[in-house]
């Protein structure tokens, strides 16, 4: 009788251990790392892109969303200063354990269509060191929204980048004078992303190269026609990257999946000329995928 009377107060720790192991998997808090990077913006003449940062809200996964109080300081941050796997820490900041659906963005930008500010927060340096104000369209006060998934875990912390596509968000309005910021951005949890470093041989120094990615059977050949209004070229591309001199390039910050590389050269005016198509570049977790081929 002994013996049975002890078993059965053994089943009852272990069920009541279990028990309180489920429940705190299913509540508590946890901690969001947040860094932000950036992919090349296609215009010569810019030297800088300064955005400020002014707040933070974080979407969880039935739709809410809630501001990251603890983000109380503006941060200026030069966005072509975080290229080739830079990235800069906004901040750590708590939240409930759970799955998150986006992030978003306030910035301290003049909205298109207001007076010119003397001092504004996000501008554009040129290389001939004017410095040009960068307004939102009217009616994105609200925020900029960062697309894709994240969990938080109990008393563990997330490590998340968001990537500004630089390429994609400013535009030249067509008189050349006026920058619109619109900003394309992917959320990325870190250790789930991987890397590609390729090399490119026979470039010719007389041209400048340009390498896109896109997920698999993505690129079409109209993805390289001469864009209407204030689109761009290759808009489907996950993000882009400059080959250097030497024929060097790289890209972090990927999903796993597989890509294809679309190899551009662009003459004096800009104009692109597809050059290649490497097809099949399958990027893991985690891990560097290398990619060597020649024009």
């Amino acid at each position: 009788m002994k013996r049975i009377t002890t078993i059965t107060l053994y089943l009852f720790i272990a069920a009541l251990v279990f028990s309180c192991q489920k429940e705190d998997t299913s509540s508590g808090t946890g901690k969001l790392a947040l860094s932000v990077t950036d992919s090349p913006i296609d215009a010569s003449n810019v030297k800088a892109v300064y955005v400020t940062f002014t707040g933070l809200e974080y979407q969880n996964s039935a739709g809410n969303w809630t501001t990251a109080s603890e983000f109380t300081t503006p941060q200026i941050v030069n966005l072509l200063d975080l290229q080739n796997g830079k990235s800069s820490l906004l901040g750590e900041y708590s939240l409930s354990s759970g799955i998150y659906t986006g992030l978003r963005f306030k910035l301290d930008a003049p909205t298109r269509g207001a007076n010119t500010p003397t001092n504004p927060g996000c501008y554009v340096e040129l290389t001939t060191g004017e410095k040009k104000p960068l307004y939102v369209p009217s009616g994105s006060q609200s925020g900029y929204k960062a697309i894709g998934n994240f969990t938080v875990p109990i008393n563990g912390t997330v490590s998340v980048t968001s990537d500004f596509d630089l390429r994609k968000s400013i535009i030249l309005t067509g008189s050349g004078s006026t920058y619109i910021l619109n900003p394309t951005i992917k959320i990325i949890v870190n250790n789930q992303a991987g890397e590609i470093k390729g090399t490119i041989s026979n470039v010719l120094n007389t041209s400048k190269y340009v390498v896109y990615v896109y997920e698999k059977d993505k690129y079409t050949t109209s993805e390289s026609n001469e864009p209407s209004g204030e689109n761009v070229r290759f808009p489907g591309a996950t993000t882009s990257t400059k080959v250097d001199l030497t024929g060097n390039f790289q890209f972090s910050f990927l999903a796993a999946g597989t890509y294809e590389l679309i190899v551009v050269s662009e003459n004096s005016s800009g104009i692109p000329t597809v050059e290649k198509i490497i097809t099949g570049v399958l990027v893991e977790s985690k891990k560097s995928t290398l990619v060597s081929s020649s024009l």
